[in-house]
């Protein structure tokens, strides 16, 4: 059961309008990794998680956080709508390079689409998309990539943190960048927790067993590229994090193989073969005949 409560988590009011920057805000609630993703990522995992308890009411808890961070951007989005320029209709905007570059900054489907609002879309104008969520059923590799993303988040909302002067905008986001950080810290302790209760570990999943990897290229790091200094990390020497194995440096594979000779896909696939063309063409007027599907 979802209770909508008509108030926000945090009280910000930009200074001015500003058509260009409320696209610009648009990546943090549309993009790939702004607010609408997280919160269904983190709703997504919990319906589909199949361990009740305190994991799961973690991510239910900061997924409802989430939609209301996405409900904080639209609103601040649609302020700094408000009372920003309709547009200009006349050639000044070629004449005048200043006005066409304010004008080129503009989402013009905030005005034409959502009449001064928001919308669900990143900074380009690109819809957002379910393809951007995570949520495997397995909670380290989910866990780990909820980290990712708020580390994403966060990153993207400190570079629009210097890009606006405003001085209610960084209100907002120095409280997303806070909360971000929160995030940040409770999936890196939850993924941990999840390994040290023995739930999950690595290399996840864990219970896949090792005995059926190519074990000879587990923990070897295999260089290729030409840059020589990789071999000084701890990822090419000593004990590997899951405490299974020894990490290995080779410059370059330690396998080969030689390449298998070309496919010949069925004839009506229309493929350039090796096979002379009305083979081909016999072939596949035979099958058609044979009823070969």
């Amino acid at each position: 059961m979802f209770l909508h409560r008509q108030e926000l988590q945090f009280k910000s009011t930009p200074d001015k309008p500003d058509a260009v920057y409320a696209r610009k805000l648009q990546e943090v609630l549309g993009g790939q990794y702004g607010e609408i993703t997280v919160a269904m990522q983190y709703m997504f995992q919990g319906w589909n998680m199949h361990l009740p308890g305190k994991y799961r009411d973690l991510v239910f808890g900061i997924a409802s956080e989430e939609i209301g961070h996405v409900e904080m951007l639209a609103t601040m989005i649609a302020q700094l709508l408000e009372k920003a320029p309709l547009g200009i209709t006349s050639d000044a905007v070629q004449d005048d390079p200043t006005v066409a570059a304010i004008v080129g900054g503009t989402d013009v489907q905030h005005a034409i689409v959502a009449g001064a609002g928001a919308r669900p879309v990143d900074s380009n104008g690109n819809p957002w998309q379910g393809t951007y969520i995570t949520a495997s059923g397995n909670l380290l590799a989910d866990f780990t990539s909820n980290a990712n993303a708020e580390m994403q988040g966060r990153i993207q909302v400190a570079r629009l943190y210097h890009m606006t002067d405003d001085a209610g905008v960084r209100d907002l986001l120095s409280f997303l960048l806070a909360r971000d950080n929160m995030h940040q810290n409770q999936w890196i302790a939850a993924a941990r927790e999840l390994q040290e209760e023995g739930y999950e570990t690595l290399p996840t999943p864990s219970n896949f067993p090792l005995s059926k990897e190519h074990q000879a290229v587990s923990y070897q790091y295999q260089n290729f590229s030409d840059g020589a200094a990789a071999a000084e990390g701890s990822w090419a020497s000593g004990p590997t994090p899951d405490g299974k194995g020894k990490f290995s440096y080779h410059e370059g594979p330690t396998t080969t193989a030689p390449m298998p000779p070309p496919t010949r896909p069925d004839a009506r696939m229309y493929g350039t073969t090796d096979v002379p063309n009305p083979v081909e063409k016999a072939a596949g007027t035979a099958q058609d005949k044979l009823h070969k599907e």
